[in-house]
């Protein structure tokens, strides 16, 4: 079986057919894949508190680190395919993430639980702020499919806003 030189290899280009102008396209698609890397960075914290919880409340706070990490794991195919939807690339590496995050890490080797639940209620504030700013670049170029699901995953983040904050407090 003869090889074909790498040269000669042709690449298709990523050119997904769209009626988004390559403006919106370009924008879009940078948003969308930004944010992706913040849901990426807060879903591994998430993570990261759940496994490492413990304390008076560690049964109730570990299953609703796990419901909250389920819900960031389950929009980050839909952000990807939505920027290659609109014409666009998406995430390809750890490394993309670390270069395109926004949210912070926290790689401590102990965290209370109270502050555990204060940095991610923050951090999801942090996301919804995120969040609005794309909601408003798809809607001005009137991307509705991109606008609709954001809207949706901005009233999950707010209810895990709420829960953190109703976790946290000290009656």
């Amino acid at each position: 079986m003869d090889q074909v030189p790498a040269t000669s290899i042709r690449k298709a280009p990523l050119t997904t057919p769209t009626d988004l102008g390559g403006n919106a396209r370009t924008d879009i698609a940078a948003s969308l894949t930004a944010m992706l890397a913040d849901v990426f960075t807060l879903y591994l914290k998430t993570k990261n508190f759940h496994w490492h919880l413990s304390g008076q409340h560690f049964r109730d706070f570990h299953h609703m680190l796990d419901d909250q990490g389920g819900q960031l794991i389950a929009m980050t195919d839909a952000i990807a395919e939505r920027a290659r939807k609109v014409g666009g690339t998406s995430l390809r590496s750890v490394g993309h993430v670390a270069r395109l995050q926004r949210l912070t890490d926290n790689d401590a080797d102990f965290v209370t639980p109270e502050d555990m639940l204060a940095e991610l209620k923050s951090d999801n504030q942090q996301l919804i702020r995120i969040m609005r700013e794309v909601h408003e670049l798809t809607a001005e170029h009137r991307d509705f499919a991109s606008t609709s699901l954001i809207e949706g995953w901005i009233d999950e983040a707010e209810g895990r806003v709420w829960f953190l904050f109703e976790s946290g407090r000290r009656n």
